[in-house]
C-alpha cells in the first residue's frame, strides 16, 4: 500500500525522502497558516521565527501536495518526518483524508498545528507575521527564505496563496 504525505510548507520544495509521485490535493477543515512559532528551524528561543502549519478551522481547506514515498522507503520516511516534524511536538502527526485532483481520496500522514502547544500563535495580523519573519534566522536558514521558497514553489505548481504572496511582498520590502 502506498504511503502519503500531505505537504502544504517546507515538504512542497524540501520532502527530503523519494517521491514515487505527486498530486495536487486538498485537506478539508485546516487552513495554512503562519500559526507557529519556530524556536529551531526558522528562528531562536531569543528572536523566534514564524513557520506555516496547519490550523483547524470549520470550513476551512488547505489545498497543497499529496506526496506518495517511493516504496521501500516507507519506515526510513515516517522515522525522518517524525524527527524533522515533531522536534518540538508542536505538531501532531495524524493520518488524514485528501482528495487528489484526479478525483481519487487518500490517507496521508499530515503535520498540523497542537492549538494548546506554548508554540501555537494563531491570529496574528499579516503585519505582524511580516514583521517577525523578516528578522529571525534558525537552524535551517533565515525565516524570509522559508517564505519565499514556500510562496515561490506554491506560485511554481499553480497554487497561488494571496497571504503568502502578500506576506513575501512585505517582508522583501522589510529587508530591502
Amino acid at each position: 500500500m502506498t504511503m502519503w504525505v500531505f505537504g502544504y510548507g517546507s515538504l512542497l520544495w524540501n520532502p527530503g525522502f523519494p517521491v514515487a509521485r505527486q498530486e495536487v490535493a486538498a485537506l478539508q477543515g485546516f487552513a495554512r497558516s503562519f500559526c507557529m512559532s519556530s524556536i529551531h528551524h526558522r528562528g531562536s528561543e531569543e528572536t523566534p521565527g514564524l513557520v506555516l502549519a496547519l490550523d483547524e478551522i470549520q470550513g476551512a481547506h488547505c489545498t497543497g501536495l499529496a506526496l506518495a514515498v517511493e516504496t521501500g522507503h516507507e519506515d526510513q520516511t515516517l522515522a525522518e518526518l517524525r524527527e524533522r516534524e515533531l522536534i518540538s511536538s508542536a505538531y501532531v502527526e495524524r493520518e488524514l483524508k485528501v482528495d487528489l485532483a484526479n478525483g481519487e481520496t487518500v490517507t496521508a500522514v499530515t503535520y498540523v498545528i497542537d492549538p494548546h502547544h506554548v508554540q501555537y500563535c494563531g491570529g496574528l495580523s499579516l503585519e505582524e507575521q511580516a514583521q517577525i519573519i523578516a528578522v529571525a534566522v534558525g537552524g535551517r536558514g533565515p525565516n524570509p527564505e522559508y517564505l519565499f521558497n514556500t510562496a515561490a514553489h506554491l506560485a511554481e505548481i499553480g497554487l497561488r496563496d494571496t497571504d503568502l504572496d502578500w506576506l513575501t511582498q512585505r517582508v522583501q520590502a522589510l529587508t530591502a
